[in-house]
C-alpha cells in the first residue's frame, strides 16, 4: 500500500541485503516491511517507509560492520577509543546513504514505493544524545575516523530523553522531554554478550596480601548498544558504542512486590534507569550532583572494562604478552574533563583486579590517556565535591589522593621554583569550606598530551590557565584545531552547491580532500560561476524559508538578507548584543520617512539555540528575542525590512536547513571566551561571511578566507582584562547607540515582561551579575559599524558573490579529516587500517 498511487505490492518483498539497484533495494525495503515489522500489516505510510528503509540500510552497514571488526582483529593494530558524554549525530538516513554512495539508487527505489525520499528522510527524530559543540564536534570526528579508514570507537551514554526538547511560548523557553526513542532506534544494534557490572558506593578493604579493594555497594549493569558508523566510499565502518544501565533479574524483590511494596521491591530497577536518562540533570541538589558523577563513572568505568577485556581476549589468542603491551595497542581520548574519572578507573582496574603495582599502572595510565580542553571558562572546568566523591566512590578517591601526593613529591624534589603555586597545581583543593577535585589538574598531570582545539584558545591554555605546567612538561602541550566533515555539512545538506563546486573543479575529490576548494579563487570573479552560485544560495534560502514558515507560522522574504546566530544561548556568546543591535535597527527605521526606508537592506535576523534550563539570564535572551520578534514582525511600517525571527529546537537537522541558507552569520563571543566554536566553519564553508570578533577559530578562518571577507569588530583578548578593570574603576564610556537600545527595551516597546534584571548586568561598574563581565557595552560601537558594512556590501551583489566564493573557497582547512589526521599521527600513534 502506499500514498501516491503507486501500489508497493507489485513489488516482490525478496530480501536483498547489499542491493545496488533500485529495483532490488525496492524489494529489500518491501522485505523489511513485510518480515521486520515494527508496526500492524497492511500500512505502509511515510512512518513505516522508513523503518523499513532504515532496515534496509542497516543490512549493508551490519555486512561492512562485520567486515571491519573481522579485519582489525585480525591486523590488530593500535587503535582509538573516543571519550565523549556528548555525541550529536543528526539523522542518519541521509548520512548512511551518501557515505555509502547510495542517495540515488534509495531514492528511485522509495519512487517505486510511491514514496519521495525528503519525505521519508523527515520521519527520522534526531537522536538527543548532545548538547553543543562538543557532542557535533565529537560526531564529525567519528565520520573522519571512518573515511579516513582509522581503527577508532566512539564511547558514549544512551540517553533516553535526551537534554530537552525546546518549545517557545508566551512564557519564553519551555522544555520537554526528547522522544527519539519513544519507538525505537532503527539505527543501534543492542550487544547482549557485552555487559559489565559497575559499582557504587561501598567501601575498601585490605586483602592478607595487603592490596586493596572495593567490597559491597550497589551494582549496575552497563549494555552495550552499537550504532554504525559508515567511512565515505569507504567500506570501514566503525563503531559508536552507547551504554545503557541496567538492574539484574535477581534485583527484583518479589516477596517486597507481592507484600504491596511496589516501589522498594524495584528500587535498583529505579536507579538504574536514571542513570541514562537524562544528559546533563540539575545539579543544584547533593542528588543532582551525585547522579552526574555517577553518569560520569558508569561511562568510564564500563568503556575500559570492555577495552581491557578486548586487549585480553586478542593477546591471550596470540599466547605470551605483557601488560606494557598496552598503549602500543590502546589510546584513549578524554573529550573535555566528563571523562576524566577514567584516570583513577584505569589504575584501579590494572592494580585492584589486574594485580599490577603502582609504578607499572601509572606508567600504562599515563601512556595511554590523552586529553582535550574546550573551555577556559571557570564555571565548565569541572571540580566535584571531595565528600560526594569519597562517598560514591571511596577507591577512586584513595587512588586521587595518591596520584596528588605523588605529583606534589615531584614537584617538591624537582621545581623548588613552584613551591609557591603548588596549592593552584595539585588535584584537590582542600578548602575546609569547600574541598574539591579539580577535574582539569587531574587530567593536565596524568595524560601524555594535552591540547586546545583552536590556536588561539591553545595559545592561551600555555600562557596562562596552563601556564605553570607548561614549564614542568613542555612537549604535553599541542593545539589541534578543530574541523567539520564536509560530508554533512555541506555535500549532503547544500547539493545545489556542490555540485556547482565539482563541475567548476572537474573533480568531486574536494569531499575528503577540502584543500582543493582553494581552486575556486581562480573563478571567483567569473560572471558565470556566480550566477550559478547565487542561484544555488537563493535554492537553499527559499527551502529555509518555507522551513521557516512550516515552524513558526511567519513569512519571510528570500532576497532579504538572512542573518543568522545559532548555538547554545549563553552570555559569552552574546545574543545579547545581537538583539539589543536589532532594537536599534528597528528604532531608526521607525523614525524613517517611507523614502529612507526604500533605500535600506532589507533584514531577516534568526537566532536559535536552547538555553540551559536553570540559566535565568540566558532563558531572558531568549523571551527578549521573541517579545522583540512579535512586536517587529506585526508592525506593518517597518516588516518589510526588517523580520526577527527564534528558530524554535534548534539541533542538527535544523541547522542542516539553516546553514545552507545563511548568507551572514554572527560569531560575536567575548573575545578569549570561545575555546573554538565549529558552526563559523560551516557557515563559511556555505560560503556564509561572518561578522565576529577575534575568538576562537575566527581567527583561523579570517586567515584562510582574507580580511577582506571577514566583517572584523570588537576589543582582542589581550585587551580585554584592562577594559574589565576600567570598568571596574568607572572608566567606560558608553555610545549613545548602546543605551538608546536599552532605554528602548525599557520604555515597554516590547510588552510588559521586567526586562531589567537582564539589562542591569550590562550596568554598574562591577558586581556578580552586573558590571558587564562580557563587555557587550564596549564592542556594541564597534559591532554596529560592522553591520553598517554589511548592509553596504550586500547592496554590490557582485562584491557579496565574490566575497561569498573566496570564503568557501578559503575552508579547507577547517575539514575535520585534517583535525584528526593530526590526531592519529601527533596523539594517538596510529595507522589507517583499511578493509580490504
Amino acid at each position: 500500500m502506499s500514498t501516491n498511487g503507486t501500489d508497493s505490492t507489485k513489488i516482490p518483498a525478496v530480501s536483498n541485503p547489499l542491493a545496488e539497484k533500485p529495483s532490488e533495494i525496492a524489494s529489500n525495503i518491501n522485505y523489511h516491511a513485510k518480515f521486520t515489522p515494527h508496526f500492524s500489516p497492511f500500512k505502509f505510510q511515510p512512518e513505516q517507509a522508513y523503518y523499513a528503509t532504515a532496515d534496509s540500510v542497516r543490512d549493508r552497514l551490519v555486512q561492512q560492520w562485520n567486515e571491519t571488526y573481522q579485519h582489525y582483529h585480525e591486523v590488530d593494530p593500535k587503535q582509538t577509543y573516543y571519550l565523549s558524554m556528548e555525541y550529536l549525530q543528526g539523522r542518519a538516513l541521509t548520512n548512511a546513504i551518501g557515505n555509502l554512495n547510495l542517495q540515488d539508487a534509495y531514492a528511485d527505489a522509495l519512487n517505486k514505493l510511491g514514496h519521495d525520499l525528503e519525505n521519508i528522510r523527515e520521519q527520522e527524530k534526531d537522536a538527543a544524545l548532545g548538547n553543543g559543540g562538543l557532542g557535533r564536534l565529537a560526531s564529525c570526528f567519528l565520520d573522519s575516523m571512518a573515511t579516513l579508514n582509522l581503527p577508532a570507537w566512539g564511547y558514549g551514554l544512551r540517553y533516553r530523553y535526551g537534554l530537552f526538547k525546546q518549545r517557545i511560548t508566551k512564557e519564553g523557553q519551555e522544555e520537554t522531554a526528547e522522544d527519539w526513542l519513544e519507538k525505537f532506534s532503527p539505527w543501534e544494534v543492542v550487544r547482549h554478550d557485552i555487559v559489565f557490572p559497575i559499582t557504587f558506593f561501598g567501601h575498601v578493604e585490605v586483602t592478607p596480601e595487603g592490596s586493596r579493594k572495593l567490597v559491597g555497594g550497589e551494582v549496575i549493569q552497563a549494555l552495550a548498544y552499537d550504532v554504525p558508523i559508515p567511512g565515505y566510499k569507504t567500506r570501514n565502518t566503525n563503531s559508536l558504542r552507547l551504554w545503557d544501565a541496567k538492574a539484574v533479574t535477581q534485583d527484583f524483590d518479589l516477596f517486597q512486590f507481592n507484600d504491596g511494596q511496589y516501589e522498594t521491591a524495584a528500587q535498583l530497577h529505579s536507579k538504574a534507569q536514571q542513570i541514562c536518562a537524562v544528559l546533563y540533570p540539575g545539579d543544584a541538589t547533593e542528588n543532582g550532583k551525585l547522579l552526574r558523577l555517577k553518569q560520569q563513572f558508569f561511562l568510564c568505568s564500563a568503556s575500559l572494562q570492555d577495552i581491557i577485556a578486548r586487549f585480553k581476549e586478542r593477546r591471550d589468542e596470540k599466547g605470551s604478552w605483557n601488560w606494557s603491551d598496552f598503549p602500543t595497542k590502546v589510546a584513549v581520548q578524554l573529550n573535555d574533563t566528563h571523562p576524566t574519572l577514567a584516570i583513577p578507573e584505569l589504575m584501579r582496574l590494572l592494580m585492584d583486579i589486574e594485580g599490577l603495582g603502582w609504578d607499572e599502572a601509572w606508567d600504562i595510565t599515563t601512556k595511554t590517556i590523552a586529553y582535550t580542553n574546550h573551555t577556559v571558562l571557570p564555571e565548565a572546568l569541572e571540580k566535584w565535591s571531595q565528600v560526594v566523591m569519597k562517598k560514591l566512590l571511596p577507591r577512586h578517591m584513595e587512588i586521587i589522593e595518591e596520584i596528588d601526593k605523588r605529583f606534589m613529591a615531584m614537584v617538591f624534589s624537582t621545581r623548588s621554583d613552584l613551591e609557591s603555586k603548588l596549592s593552584s597545581l595539585r588535584i584537590l583543593d582542600n578548602n575546609p569550606q569547600k574541598p574539591v577535585v579539580r577535574m582539569a589538574n587531574m587530567c593536565v598531570v596524568s595524560a601524555h598530551t594535552v591540547n586546545g582545539v583552536a590556536q588561539l584558545h591553545s595559545d592561551i591554555l600555555k600562557a596562562e590557565l596552563f601556564v605553570d605546567y607548561v614549564s614542568i612538561w613542555p612537549a604535553k602541550f599541542q593545539n589541534k584545531t578543530n574541523g567539520i566533515t564536509p560530508r554533512r555539512w555541506l555535500r549532503f545538506c547544500s547539493p545545489e552547491l556542490s555540485s556547482i563546486i565539482t563541475k567548476w573543479l572537474k573533480t568531486d575529490e574536494w569531499v575528503t580532500n577540502l584543500d582543493l576548494l582553494v581552486k575556486l579563487r581562480q573563478f571567483a570573479d567569473n560572471t558565470e560561476l556566480q550566477a550559478e552560485w547565487a542561484s544555488a544560495k537563493m535554492a537553499n534560502k527559499r527551502r529555509l524559508a518555507d522551513y521557516v514558515l512550516q515552524v513558526t507560522g511567519l513569512t519571510i522574504d528570500p532576497d532579504s538578507l538572512f542573518d543568522i546566530q545559532v548555538k547554545r544561548i549563553h552570555e559569552y556568546k552574546r545574543q545579547l548584543m545581537n538583539i539589543l543591535g536589532a532594537v536599534y535597527r528597528y528604532k531608526k527605521l521607525k523614525e524613517m520617512s517611507p523614502e529612507e526606508r526604500a533605500k535600506i537592506t532589507a533584514r531577516t535576523i534568526m537566532i536559535g539555540g536552547k538555553a540551559f534550563a536553570t540559566y535565568t539570564n540566558a532563558k531572558r535572551i531568549v523571551k527578549l528575542v521573541n517579545d522583540v520578534g512579535a512586536v517587529v514582525n506585526s508592525d506593518p511600517e517597518v516588516n518589510k525590512y526588517l523580520k526577527i525571527v527564534f528558530v524554535p529546537n534548534y539541533n542538527v537537522s535544523v541547522a542542516e536547513m539553516l546553514i545552507p541558507g545563511s548568507e551572514l552569520s554572527q560569531h560575536i563571543s567575548t573575545a578569549g571566551m570561545e575555546a573554538s566554536g565549529t558552526s563559523n566553519m560551516k557557515f563559511s564553508l556555505n560560503g556564509c561571511l561572518i561578522i565576529g570578533t577575534l575568538d576562537g577559530a575566527n581567527v583561523e578562518i579570517r586567515e584562510e578566507i582574507g580580511e577582506d571577507n571577514f566583517f572584523l569588530f570588537g576589543a582582542t583578548a589581550d585587551e580585554v582584562p584592562k577594559l574589565r578593570k576600567d570598568r571596574e574603576n568607572g572608566l567606560f564610556k558608553p555610545d549613545p547607540r548602546f543605551e538608546e537600545s536599552k532605554e528602548y527595551i525599557r520604555s515597554g516597546a516590547f510588552g510588559s515582561y521586567d526586562y531589567n534584571p537582564l539589562l542591569d548586568s550590562l550596568e554598574g561598574n562591577t558586581g556578580y551579575g552586573r558590571g558587564d563581565y562580557f563587555l557587550v557595552g564596549h564592542d556594541f560601537a564597534s559591532y554596529m559599524d560592522a553591520q553598517a558594512k554589511v548592509d553596504e556590501a550586500y547592496k554590490d551583489k557582485e562584491k557579496w558573490l565574490r566575497m561569498s566564493i573566496l570564503s568557501t573557497a578559503g575552508s579547507g582547512k577547517f575539514s575535520s579529516d585534517r583535525t584528526i589526521a593530526q590526531y592519529a599521527k601527533e596523539i594517538w600513534n596510529i595507522k589507517a587500517c583499511p578493509v580490504p
